[in-house]
């Protein structure tokens, strides 16, 4: 098994195909991606357990901030080992937490939970995480915006899997669990069993991508590919910056306040989505809503189609136009969609989905741009390194999003009586970090030649 998992013998032949690449990475994000798809037991395990929503949100952001601490601290790791090593290790953490998590769940220990998906379960997002994305840069150098999408795309579509999948699963393993009745919740016994289930399923998929990833020759480069002819344009250096240089750089941390606030804005969302929409069309407090909880499990699926495409569709449209630029749009009309959910997101279903569906396609299109961003300022040497620090961002706002969600609505009162009203304290909070977001990108400039690596060169792959 270790000279099988060796990186030596994942280096590709001639003839291998680089589009087997993208199912391999495939593989794993659409299994972690899972993560984005809790909030279709939340309320079951709020009151399984007879805790708040912020006790249960906690186990959401515990796994998001080991995302990026593994991800900071493995990625030498990664790099050095290889992507096959790292996708089986990053599969063993993640069925681990799973099945942890569940144990926790039968027992009712919360601390288990926390242990299992989101320390340990979090390790294997973490390391799960960048291990594609630094493998599809590399065999993609010639279209870095749909490479770093391809990579993202599976992790945003996660729950687009996992939502209808863990509601259909719930009612077979509790007979208790109507999803026609917008009032029955899932028993905390089919909440272990799917955890089980997953746990398994998950490991399994994820051994596709062990077992097909590959990386590619040294110098080898796609047919007909030069990168002398790659053109510069405004904050795309043809210079390198080390990782321990960039984190010195106002650039990096400028980057770091961006990358918050988008996913600060996004998370706080999608963590709670399937109540969410429930709440904001409840009738009355006492309990009646208009959307059943099968159709908020089909509109958390919805969210993830909008995650999962901002990841291609915004990416791409970064080689374009730049990635400040784009970045503009994700934060300045995130504001303005903000601003219209907390007036008018209550008054029609079709204008609630329509608002949350363009405010998760940001957020998606924001985790897929942001490498190419990093290589534009940071050139390609060490990219992958401080991609990895600066995903601590995503941990910080893990924490951030959901608490201030979460926080405000257990303030307004218990779950199944909130109504739109009760969010809209979150929502202001939300508009104002999305607002520092925007004057953080606008103060991004190139980064000053002290901090570059060496003499100047072509910067391989380097695009607007």
């Amino acid at each position: 098994m270790s000279n099988f998992l060796a990186r030596e013998r994942t280096i590709a032949g001639p003839s291998f195909s680089r589009w087997l690449i993208p199912p391999a990475a495939l593989a794993v994000h659409l299994c972690i991606g899972q993560a984005y798809a809790t909030s279709v037991y939340k309320t079951a395990l709020v009151k399984h357990l007879g805790v708040s929503q912020t006790d249960v949100g906690i186990i959401f952001s515990i796994a998001i901030v080991m995302l990026g601490l593994s991800a900071a601290v493995a990625g030498t790791w990664v790099d050095r080992n290889g992507p096959r090593k790292a996708m089986f290790t990053a599969a063993c953490f993640w069925a681990a937490g799973f099945l942890v998590g569940a144990l926790g769940i039968s027992t009712k220990q919360l601390w288990l939970i926390y242990l299992g998906y989101g320390v340990i379960g979090g390790i294997g997002l973490g390391i799960g995480y960048i291990s594609p994305v630094s493998t599809l840069i590399k065999w993609f150098p010639d279209r870095p915006g749909l490479a770093t999408g391809l990579a993202i795309m599976g992790f945003g579509g996660g729950a687009l899997i996992a939502s209808p999948l863990s509601t259909q699963l719930l009612g077979l393993y509790d007979s208790k669990y109507h999803p026609t009745d917008p009032t029955s919740v899932a028993s905390g016994g089919a909440v272990a069993a799917l955890f089980v289930t997953l746990g398994i399923a998950y490991f399994i998929v994820m051994m596709y991508g062990v077992f097909t990833v590959r990386v590619p020759a040294e110098g080898w480069r796609p047919a007909g590919f030069d990168p002398a002819t790659v053109a510069a344009r405004p904050l795309v250096t043809t210079n390198d910056v080390s990782a321990a240089n960039a984190i010195k750089t106002p650039q990096f941390y400028l980057l770091w306040i961006v990358l918050f606030c988008n996913v600060t804005a996004g998370i706080g969302i999608l963590e709670q989505a399937a109540p969410m929409i429930q709440d904001f069309f409840r009738a009355n407090i006492n309990g009646v809503t208009t959307v059943a909880a099968a159709a908020a499990g089909g509109f958390v699926g919805l969210l993830s189609i909008a995650n999962m495409g901002g990841r291609i569709l915004w990416s791409s449209t970064s080689d374009l136009i730049g990635r400040k630029p784009m970045y503009m749009i994700y934060l300045g009309v995130g504001v303005l969609l903000y601003v219209t959910l907390t007036f008018a997101g209550h008054t029609s279903t079709a204008l609630f989905v329509l608002i949350t569906f363009l405010i998760l396609s940001f957020y998606g299109g924001g985790f897929a741009t942001v490498p190419a961003y990093l290589r534009d300022l940071f050139g390609t040497y060490q990219v992958g390194a401080i991609h990895g620090r600066l995903l601590t961002a995503w941990s910080a706002a893990g924490v951030a999003g959901p608490l201030i969600i979460n926080g405000f609505l257990d303030a307004q009162g218990k779950p199944g009586t909130l109504t739109a009203a009760a969010y809209q304290p979150a929502l202001f909070t939300m508009i104002g970090i999305l607002l520092v977001g925007f004057v953080a990108n606008l103060l991004i400039r190139p980064v000053a030649e002290r901090f570059h690596q060496g003499k100047p060169k072509a910067a391989e792959g380097a695009t607007a």
